[in-house]
């Protein structure tokens, strides 16, 4: 068993003429929490989007836990199965409870019981602290409470990796913080994560690596202190003097 939970190797991603990913090449290891920041259009959800082959990628590899992807739909899904991904948007469905929302995956792609299904979510919804809302339909949730849903039913199909993608980005700023707790909590008891985020707060606190993307390209690659205190590149100098100032 290899260190690396995911592997991309030499990843390019064309929408006709655009190059969103060029040539990207990333390791990220067991049980880290891996942030990827940058400028809008940098290739940051393209190269997110392509590690459980929602974007099918031009050309390069991707390994998840050693297994290389090869976009045959059956091995796939049992690939995904492993991959929790949480949107900018919830995705919830309006017509289902908080409870149900949960459950329903957990039925139709593991095949649980209503009994156990119904368990294990009350189970993450305490784990995200809205226990109490399993009754509420999405309409009545705030967009934080919304969120840890999409939390909640990412972790109840108990996965390996966590991608989220811009996750309080539709947030009003009061709300960003219940969420981001929630992810610093999974972040603390080892989840291997993988956050494209604007949330510079979160990068220090909890991320084992930051990645500053540009252009489809890994322009650089460090910890939290290198990146944000000692940056190398005058392009990712830029970006953090613009964003930092906010």
């Amino acid at each position: 068993m290899t260190d690396n939970i995911i592997e991309i190797k030499n990843l390019y991603r064309y929408f006709d003429k655009v190059k969103a990913l060029d040539g990207v090449s990333l390791d990220i290891k067991r049980g880290s929490v891996v942030v990827v920041i940058g400028p809008s259009g940098s290739g940051k959800s393209t190269m997110l989007r392509c590690i459980n082959h929602l974007e099918e990628p031009t050309s390069g590899e991707i390994y998840v836990d050693g297994e290389l992807l090869t976009g045959e739909q059956k091995q796939l899904n049992e690939v995904r199965a492993d991959i929790g991904m949480v949107f900018q948007l919830f995705n919830l469905y309006p017509h289902l409870t908080a409870k149900e929302n949960i459950t329903l995956a957990q039925k139709v792609v593991q095949g649980r019981t209503e009994e156990e299904a119904n368990r294990i979510a009350m189970e993450k919804l305490i784990r995200v602290g809205i226990a109490e809302k399993a009754d509420v339909y999405p309409s009545n949730l705030s967009g934080g409470q919304q969120q840890r849903v999409a939390i909640a039913r990412a972790l109840a199909m108990d996965p390996k990796i966590m991608l989220f993608d811009e996750p309080t980005s539709a947030l009003d700023p009061e709300m960003i913080k219940e969420v981001l707790d929630v992810m610093l909590d999974l972040a603390e008891e080892g989840m291997t994560m993988v956050v494209v985020t604007h949330e510079m707060g979160f990068a220090r606190a909890a991320a084992d690596e930051v990645i500053f993307m540009d252009e489809g390209m890994i322009v650089e690659q460090t910890t939290p202190d290198g990146l944000f205190n000692n940056p190398q590149h005058e392009r990712t100098k830029l970006f953090l003097s613009q964003i930092l100032q906010h």
